[in-house]
């Protein structure tokens, strides 16, 4: 069985093909990449707020909203779920140290 993310992504992509009146999704892509970076970077400061009121079930809210609204813009992007985990896989067992110093190269 496919992961949550892969599963998202299905839908998400299929979302593409539905009229913006009958899908929430839809209306993003149709206001663009700009509209899915103000609610990523609304997603984030709730994510903020939450931490600081020190609420698990606030952040945890709050955190899905967020890697949502991430996986909406990937989607809109075309961008796979599998390119962030190869990169993700990429950086596993480095040193974030290290890492870092390798992007300046």
């Amino acid at each position: 069985m496919d992961n949550i993310f892969t599963q998202l992504e299905s839908i998400l992509e299929q979302r593409k093909s539905v009229g913006a009146d009958n899908s929430y999704v839809s209306s993003l892509y149709k206001k663009g990449t700009d509209e899915i970076l103000k609610k990523i970077g609304e997603e984030s400061a709730e994510v903020i707020m939450a931490v600081k009121d020190d609420v698990e079930s606030k952040i945890i809210y709050e955190v899905a909203d967020l890697w949502f609204h991430t996986l909406v813009l990937l989607r809109h992007k075309d961008i796979e779920v599998a390119k962030i985990e190869q990169e993700l896989s990429r950086r596993f067992g480095l040193s974030g140290l290290t890492e870092k110093a390798n992007r300046n190269k």
